[in-house]
């Protein structure tokens, strides 16, 4: 896996046509699962996808998991949440960049690009919208908690890329 600037794999995507054309996994990453969210080939809606269990000892299996994904829904590049503070290095960070550097070492996914977007806030909008539905079981509730947390990550981000690329043709 490769890190590139939030622009740059949207500019990468772009570029490319035909079979080459392909979708992004928006990712949020917790302690215990890892919610995924998967975008459309034009790149302007992401929608709930899946979520996998995490465990520090299953990376291995995770990578396979995403390998097969990379395969099956053509997946060009992965938009991993993170929270951004100017001040301070908060621990869920440097749990998502442990989590992103593991993948790493397995070696599988060399050839798959990587940006991090801001996911400030995305797990408490969508807890807000989970409320009214009284979702008692808790398992049940956190997978789709994580699911549409990615969905708040990966839309943030093209929301972002598709305005700035708009923009940058209208100059």
């Amino acid at each position: 896996m490769r890190y590139v600037k939030p622009l740059q794999l949207f500019h990468d995507l772009v570029k490319t046509t035909g079979k080459e054309r392909g979708r992004l996994l928006g990712l949020d990453v917790g302690d215990k699962y890892v919610g995924l969210a998967l975008s459309d080939f034009d790149k302007k809606i992401a929608s709930p996808f899946s979520v996998l269990v995490r465990k520090k000892t299953n990376i291995g299996l995770m990578a396979s998991d995403f390998e097969r994904l990379i395969s099956d829904y053509s997946l060009k590049g992965f938009v991993i949440g993170i929270p951004f503070d100017k001040h301070l290095v908060s621990s869920h960070a440097v749990q998502v960049k442990v989590f992103v550097n593991d993948l790493c070492k397995t070696k599988v996914l060399e050839d798959l690009k990587y940006t991090y977007w801001n996911e400030r806030f995305t797990s408490k909008n969508v807890e807000l919208l989970l409320k009214p539905l009284n979702l008692n079981d808790p398992v049940h509730h956190k997978t789709i908690l994580d699911k549409f947390a990615a969905v708040g990550i990966l839309q943030g981000y093209l929301d972002f890329v598709n305005r700035k690329m708009k923009l940058m043709a209208m100059e």
